[in-house]
């Protein structure tokens, strides 16, 4: 599956920088090949809009940000969060400026710390709804934000896929003397996927303080929810009543490169373990996971008849059966909708 050569894929909200990058200029990013220039306006909101000016296509993320508005660093036209042009210099102050000095806007917003963006006005899903990060006392932890040269799909397979902790984790967290993956209940949504499992683990040392543990062997309760198409939380509880919830995103920006966008939220406390602790053994963890998933396919099938499996496949087959009904689903529509009309003479 190619991101880009699928649009219904525009219509589902993606988290595509931190909204604190955004404080002193604006910036670009690229979201299903489409070149974004991302900025604050006067109100703190984040705006978004094609990184192209109207006038002779200079990269607006390389502008600066002036009454709240984003200056070309051509010409110094100006644009607000609607895309329209507020200010052309070399047009006399009483000359309107024309409807058409306008550059593409996008559905744009923040939450959790990012600034999320959907490049259509017609979004299939809302934005995710995380409840624990809204408990007061809870703490919200960033932690990972970098490109990984694979695809959305197998970072989300890969998140639902017990089958790999004793051989990618072995140096973190799986169990080696059992490779066999912790049973699954598995519960489709309409657009998504819930997963519970109880997951046996072994708790190194640091994780062990981190954990406020003392045993080398535990078991983590485990639910997990996809959101189509590629994000997902993975809501971990220890024994001790720890809740370490994860939030990953493998946001597309073009068919080769996710830009992996990951925060995680806590019951805990700063006294209890330090951000810098966790951030560091979660390290480790995603840093397995990359090494095996940039050696994949970028061009994962959603055809699930293109490559075998196990039963603890179960959740990516499920995932590449709800993406390729999207697709097949959306690019009928979109055919019908190109049909010329025939008018008989």
């Amino acid at each position: 599956m190619l991101v880009t050569q699928h649009a219904v894929l525009r219509r589902f909200w993606y988290p595509v920088i931190p909204i604190a990058d955004l404080t002193n200029s604006p910036q670009p990013f690229t979201l299903l090949g489409e070149p974004l220039v991302l900025w604050l306006t006067n109100q703190g909101e984040p705006a978004a809009l094609r990184d192209r000016c109207c006038h002779r296509s200079a990269k607006l993320s390389m502008g600066i940000v002036q009454n709240g508005c984003v200056r070309c660093p051509y010409h110094g036209w100006s644009y607000n969060a609607d895309g329209s042009c507020m200010n052309v210099p070399q047009l006399d102050p009483d000359v309107a400026i024309p409807k058409t000095y306008r550059v593409d806007a996008f559905l744009c917003a923040e939450r959790y710390g990012y600034v999320w963006v959907c490049l259509s006005e017609d979004p299939l899903l809302p934005l995710p709804e995380i409840p624990e990060a809204e408990v007061p006392g809870n703490r919200l932890i960033p932690q990972f934000y970098e490109p990984w040269q694979c695809s959305g799909l197998r970072v989300m397979e890969n998140s639902f896929d017990n089958a790999h902790f004793s051989i990618v984790h072995a140096e973190s967290f799986g169990v080696t003397e059992q490779p066999k993956p912790a049973r699954s209940e598995i519960v489709p949504l309409d657009l998504g996927l819930k997963v519970y499992a109880t997951v046996p683990v072994v708790n190194p040392p640091t994780q062990q303080k981190n954990l406020n543990i003392p045993d080398r062997l535990t078991v983590r309760e485990v639910e997990s929810t996809w959101y189509v198409p590629f994000s997902r939380t993975l809501k971990i509880t220890y024994p001790n009543g720890l809740m370490h919830l994860i939030f990953t995103a493998a946001t597309p920006m073009s068919d080769r490169t996710s830009q992996i966008v990951q925060f995680c939220i806590r019951n805990d406390s700063e006294a209890d373990a330090s951000a810098e602790s966790i951030i560091t053994f979660d390290r480790q963890v995603v840093s397995e996971d990359k090494l095996v998933l940039e050696s994949t396919d970028y061009d994962t099938p959603v055809d699930v008849s293109c490559e075998q499996h196990m039963p603890s496949d179960q959740p990516g087959i499920i995932m590449r059966r709800q993406l390729a009904a999207l697709l097949k689903t959306h690019e009928v529509h979109e055919v019908q909708k190109a049909e010329p009309v025939l008018v008989k003479i």
